[in-house]
């Protein structure tokens, strides 16, 4: 496991973006990130779990977090922009973006992966994720210290058979942040590294894997001490790295 350890204090006053945040690590991370200082944005498409997790949030007396309902499957250019000038209105900046939202699509021989089931993996991992780091950079830029954290995974750094459009979703969004990292790299008080989470206990890990026993693998809040240090000060001028939650 990534060894580090927070202070409790380590994100107080920063505004967080979490893709994802209604389950999973993204749940995780979103409830991590508040008992730290964080106001965090819960951002998926099912308002129910968000707003599970806001309450949960809410009753630990942390900063009051927001709920951000949004499909990035099926979100057009126009509505990031319009999400975009909310939060600079509501929030002024932004601090932390942890791109977590991910599918899995059908693990299949390429001969056999349809080219629907391609794409549509490819937008929710890769245009989406494009989309939504196009539009928030000038807020990330009105930060003194931020910090963007792209979910990446084994098979994105080197691909296995069956893996497909996942694999291929996963090495896209290292070159996204390698790209993005170098961009900023002096002339920005952004950074951009990635997260590899490794065998955890979610449900997209059930899916690729179901003859597995999930109880071999960490809970998702035991991976946490990477996106706590890519997130606060202590990992201020890294950039451009691949990090291995565990």
């Amino acid at each position: 496991m990534f060894q580090y350890s927070a202070r409790p204090d380590l994100l107080k006053d920063r505004v967080i973006l979490i893709t994802g945040a209604g389950r999973g690590i993204g749940a995780a991370a979103a409830k991590t990130f508040a008992a730290h200082g964080a106001t965090v944005l819960l951002l998926g498409k099912t308002e129910a779990s968000l707003n599970a997790v806001y309450d949960e949030i809410e009753a630990a007396g942390h900063p009051q977090p927001a709920v951000i309902p949004f499909n990035l499957e099926t979100a057009q250019p126009h509505q990031y922009d319009e999400l975009a000038a909310t939060l600079e209105a509501e929030f002024g900046r932004i601090d932390g973006l942890l791109h977590n939202a991910s599918i899995l699509g059908p693990r299949t021989p390429i001969e056999q992966l349809s080219g629907d089931n391609f794409m549509r993996v490819m937008q929710v991992n890769v245009n989406a994720v494009f989309m939504l780091t196009s539009t928030l950079l000038p807020l990330l830029k009105l930060s003194n210290d931020a910090s963007v954290v792209f979910t990446s995974s084994g098979v994105g750094r080197k691909g296995r058979a069956y893996w497909g459009a996942y694999a291929v979703s996963k090495f896209a969004t290292e070159g996204l942040m390698q790209v993005l990292a170098d961009e900023v790299d002096g002339i920005a008080s952004v950074r951009a590294n990635s997260v590899n989470p490794g065998a955890t206990r979610t449900s997209m890990r059930a899916q690729a894997y179901p003859g597995e026993n999930p109880e071999n693998n960490p809970e998702p809040a035991e991976i946490m001490p990477v996106y706590l240090y890519l997130m606060g000060p202590d990992s201020a001028g890294v950039n451009g790295q691949a990090f291995d939650a565990q």
